[in-house]
């Protein structure tokens, strides 16, 4: 299933939905949420370790004047053409707003 997740302030009991090779992608605001160090980094850090794929979207994250060494390592920089493959790669997805 790919996971959409667009808000920073998202509640962190989407993440408990989310289960073992699913794709998630942060995009807009959320992709605060995969900075190193944030409230979510232990959390993330797990979801990986469990084959939870993670991705940002390359332009929101320069949008937001983010790099890709200030993201919790394994997080992946996707660009258009990466989302739309996820998008075609999971037959379901989920809007988490």
């Amino acid at each position: 299933m790919l996971h959409l997740i667009f808000q920073l302030s998202t509640d962190t009991a989407v993440f408990h939905r989310i289960d073992r090779d699913d794709d998630v992608v942060f995009l807009e605001n959320a992709v605060f949420k995969a900075n190193k160090g944030s409230v979510m980094t232990e959390v993330l850090q797990e979801m990986l370790n469990n084959n939870v794929h993670l991705y940002v979207l390359n332009e929101d994250l320069e949008t937001r004047g983010i790099t890709k060494s200030e993201l919790v390592s394994g997080v992946e920089v996707i660009d258009y053409s990466g989302f739309v493959a996820l998008s075609e790669k999971n037959k379901t997805s989920c809007t988490w707003n």
